[in-house]
């Protein structure tokens, strides 16, 4: 079962105004990380990463997942069946498009990664963290 864990932004870790954002990342990376976008399905540049290291936040770079939970779910964006600790991520509703999901959040940053889905049955935890890959960066071991 998933639970949602809000955070408000006066305990984030990173705080920037939307100017420092605009100036970090590229329009895409924003639209993405500050506004919610998603990515189209299978164009991801993480979305085969098979080695062995840890993803991180583009944000902020706060760690966020590691290559050992990462799995093929065949959906079109990395996933994760957990991330690296209970407090990397912030999960909270989102009932946009019609649809009730779990947003996935960077803690540390506020930034979005993408939705937290019960649908992994092969899984350890029975979780799918599908995470944009224009969200996370890859640093190897």
């Amino acid at each position: 079962m998933i639970t949602l864990r809000k955070l408000t932004m006066t305990e984030r870790k990173v705080e920037k105004t939307e100017e420092q954002w605009r100036e970090e990342l590229t329009e895409f990376e924003y639209h993405v990380l500050r506004e919610a976008g998603t990515e189209r399905a299978f164009t991801g540049e993480l979305l085969n990463e098979e080695r062995k290291g840890t993803f991180r936040c583009r944000g902020c770079n706060a760690e966020l997942f590691t290559s050992t939970t990462k799995f093929d779910s065949h959906c079109g964006w990395p996933s994760f069946y957990e991330p690296k600790a209970d407090h990397a991520v912030e999960l909270r509703e989102d009932n946009s498009h019609g649809m009730k999901r779990v947003e996935v959040l960077c803690r540390a940053c506020g930034s979005h990664l993408g939705h937290v889905f019960e649908d992994a049955p092969q899984t350890p935890t029975g979780d799918r963290f599908c995470i944009n890959s224009v969200s996370i960066t890859f640093e190897a071991e």
